[in-house]
Parts: structure tokens; sequence; C-alpha cells
């Protein structure tokens, strides 16, 4: 009996010294082999590489113990050729050594867009809208002889005559030849003094009318810049077609009376 109870016994003490130390492996493992098996606790910040050249993203991301993969590219007017438009995961963020950054990379060449239909179907007002809308835009204003005012006859680029559905790179600049609705009298100059230079750009178009030089006299980056002075002035009389000159500045000062002599220097 004596010999069986010592038996269970010693078989007990083993057990309980493989179960230390099975415990003691799986502790080694979990806080000690794996942690520096994954770099564990060790984290890098996400730099910002919005707007980087390729040619410098190394310096960036490499240095840091980072990759980075190109998975994607578009284009932006906003950016030059081979520079880095966005990335993921975002800049600041929290990231494991040896993290890969995917970023898209902006085009060499902007994409081309096909030309909308815009002869004989679209005022003047509705065509720059359409231009705008696929990412084109409106360039010099013409006009030709025809009963149907501010129509849309004939488009340009460069120089050369486009018909809707050739390929233009996005941002290419169109000219218009409109109707001027046989007119034969002068039209009254609008009066744009206080407007700001979009509602200004309206009423011209609006008025058959074309914007000349705009001359900036005030930083718009902070301060609401207005008309402040424009030549011809408001009230003379001017043919269709013709350029009108404005000057953006502070409210304050405005000009209305000012010499037309005074307003062509």
């Amino acid at each position: 009996m004596n010999i069986f109870s010592n038996n269970i016994k010693a078989l007990l003490i083993n057990l309980g010294i493989m179960s230390l130390l099975l415990l003691g492996a799986l502790l080694i493992f979990f806080f000690v082999y794996l942690p520096n098996k994954t770099n564990h606790g060790e984290t890098v910040t996400v730099p910002d590489l919005e707007g980087i050249h390729m040619d410098n993203v190394e310096q960036y991301v490499v240095q840091r113990n980072l990759r980075y993969e190109v998975n994607d590219s578009a284009y932006s007017d906003d950016f030059p050729p081979l520079t880095i438009l966005k990335q993921y995961p975002k800049a600041g963020s929290k990231v494991k050594e040896g993290r890969k950054i995917f970023i898209s990379v902006n085009r060499v060449n902007p994409p081309s867009v096909p030309v909308p239909d815009l002869v004989n179907q679209s005022s003047l007002r509705n065509a720059e809208a359409v231009l705008k809308s696929n990412e084109l835009r409106r360039g010099n204003i013409d006009y030709k002889p025809s009963p149907f005012l501010n129509l849309v006859l004939e488009m340009y680029h460069d120089g050369k005559i486009i018909k809707a559905g050739d390929r233009l790179p996005k941002g290419s600049v169109i000219d218009l030849v409109v109707g001027n609705g046989f007119a034969r009298s002068n039209i009254p100059t609008p009066d744009l003094i206080g407007q700001n230079y979009e509602d200004a750009t309206f009423i011209i178009l609006g008025s058959s009318l074309q914007v000349g030089q705009v001359s900036l006299e005030v930083d718009t980056a902070r301060t609401r810049a207005v008309i402040i002075r424009q030549s011809p002035k408001a009230g003379t009389e001017i043919k269709m077609g013709d350029p009108i000159d404005l000057w953006l500045g502070n409210p304050a000062d405005t000009v209305r009376n000012e010499p037309q002599a005074m307003l062509n220097n």
C-alpha cells in the first residue's frame, strides 16, 4: 500500500513539475520571444508624402524602416508630374516597422476627355457649365453674324476647329464662336463696381461681352476683393464682344467717376 501511495505521489510531483515547465515555456514564448520577433511595441509615425516627388520617396520612407508600393495613378493640375497625390495609411498614423505604405502618383500626361457637343446645342452660358463639368476650360469668345444670340456655332482648340467626340487632355482651353443675334447697335457697359470677380464675370458674359485685362491691387488671400475700377466705365456704349478691363481691390477703394483717361493708364 505504501509503495502504491508513493508512486501516486511521485506521479503528481512529476506532473506538477511538467506543468510548471510548460507554463514557463509559454510565458517565455509570448512575452520574450514573440515580442522580439514581431517588434512588438515598436512603432513608427507615417510621414506626410503628399506632394513629394518620387525621386525623394526613399529618404522619407526607407530611412524610417518602412516600405512603399505604387498601387494607383491619377492626374491633378495642382501637383507636378510624378508627385504623390494620396497615401495609405495617412500621415501621422502609428504603424509597425516594415509596414508598407501604398501611394498614388500623379501622371506625367493628363488623361484625355471627349469634347462635348456644343455646336447649335448650347448657349454661351450653358456651354461654360458643360465645359467645366467635362474638366475643360472656356477660352476666347468670337462673334459672327447669326440670328441666334450667344448660340455656339464653332469650337476651336489651339487655332484648329474641333468637333464633338474629339479627345483632348483634361484642362484644355476651347475657344468658342457664338452668334451675335444680328446685333447692329452698341450696348451699354454694365456697372460692375462692388461686384466680386465671379459675379462680374457672370454679368459680362451674360451681356455678350468679354473679360479683358484683370489687375490685382490687393492681397486677395487676406482681403475680400471686389471690382473697384472698370474700363470702359458703366454706361459707355460698346460693341457686343468687346472686352471690359477690371481692377480688383479693397471695397473702400472703389472708383465710379474716375475720368476715362485715368482708367486707361
